[in-house]
């Protein structure tokens, strides 16, 4: 898939993301406030959370398609775990203070909530909403495997757990224990909490170029070794850049080999190396076979120096 491509499926899944939120906010929140349901307003509330992250990734989330720059000469790639890392942070602040409204609502025992059939035509009409939205978010995702829509698209699934547990509650003013609805909500809180709190720690680690996992880092040590003219390899190094890995490796190979030949081989690691998931780019250094040891030899004598 090329960028343009990718770039229209990020812009309609983001599209759809806000216009999905923005819906079940009216119909959840009309309602909630309405009857006074404390787990409607709660879930209303997460979707206000939802629609601010929906409109960053929609504006600022686009630009990791943009082309390399003179100002960023390794791209953009960078700006979509920073725009999935806000995300994540809006939606624990926001989970914190329903977390707060909850409690108030459990301690003053649930009072003041009525139930209405239009309570849970508003949650089933949110179920059918975020379901869709979470759909067409993973449907366009396919192919451009953006942090930023998968975040989107777990929010949208969270919604719909989040939903179950308001309906909860109103059935639970309906069978004359309102107390139901704030716990509810309280339950409700947590679950956008944590969820806040993975999106954020994922992407940080996209930022800080953390490491993948050892099964990713044996996978790649066994792509380059698998090559018929490596005789060995050390020095390796992988790295998260933004959402893509980077790989830099030492590799061993015949030190009678023509320049012409070394490059082949060097040109044939780094394609072999780009097809792999998850890896952007490759970087790699040559050396005679055998001289590994002259690496630490010399190291010793320049500190004895």
């Amino acid at each position: 898939m090329n960028v343009d491509d990718a770039k229209r499926r990020f812009s309609r899944a983001s599209w759809a993301n806000v216009l999905g939120n923005a819906i079940k906010i009216v119909a959840e929140g009309a309602a909630g406030l309405a009857f006074g349901s404390v787990a409607l307003v709660a879930d209303a509330a997460h979707s206000v959370a939802d629609l601010v992250a929906s409109v960053v990734v929609l504006v600022w989330g686009s630009s990791s398609f943009d082309r390399p720059d003179d100002t960023h000469p390794h791209g953009h790639a960078r700006i979509e775990p920073l725009t999935a890392l806000f995300v994540g942070a809006v939606i624990v602040l926001l989970g914190l203070n329903l977390l707060y409204e909850s409690t108030q609502g459990i301690i003053e025992g649930g009072t003041g909530v009525r139930f209405s059939p239009l309570l849970l035509g508003a949650l089933a009409f949110a179920m059918v909403d975020m379901y869709l939205v979470y759909w067409y978010t993973v449907r366009q995702n396919e192919g451009v495997e953006s942090t930023a829509l998968s975040a989107l698209a777990a929010d949208c699934l969270n919604d719909l757990y989040t939903t179950v547990a308001a309906i909860i509650g109103v059935l639970g003013v309906l069978g004359s224990y309102p107390i139901l609805d704030p716990i509810a909500g309280w339950l409700v809180s947590l679950l956008v909490v944590y969820q806040g709190i993975e999106i954020g720690r994922e992407n940080l680690d996209y930022l800080v170029g953390a490491a993948p996992t050892g099964a990713k880092r044996e996978e790649i040590t066994a792509e380059i070794k698998s090559h018929p003219d490596v005789e060995g390899a050390h020095d390796l190094t992988v790295f998260y850049d933004g959402t893509v890995l980077e790989v830099e490796a030492h590799v061993e190979v015949d030190g009678e080999m023509t320049v012409r030949e070394a490059h082949d081989v060097e040109s044939e690691l780094v394609d072999r190396l780009r097809a792999l998931e998850e890896v952007g780019d490759a970087h790699i250094h040559l050396d005679p076979s055998g001289l590994g040891e002259w690496k630490d030899a010399a190291e010793t004598d320049h500190r004895s120096d």
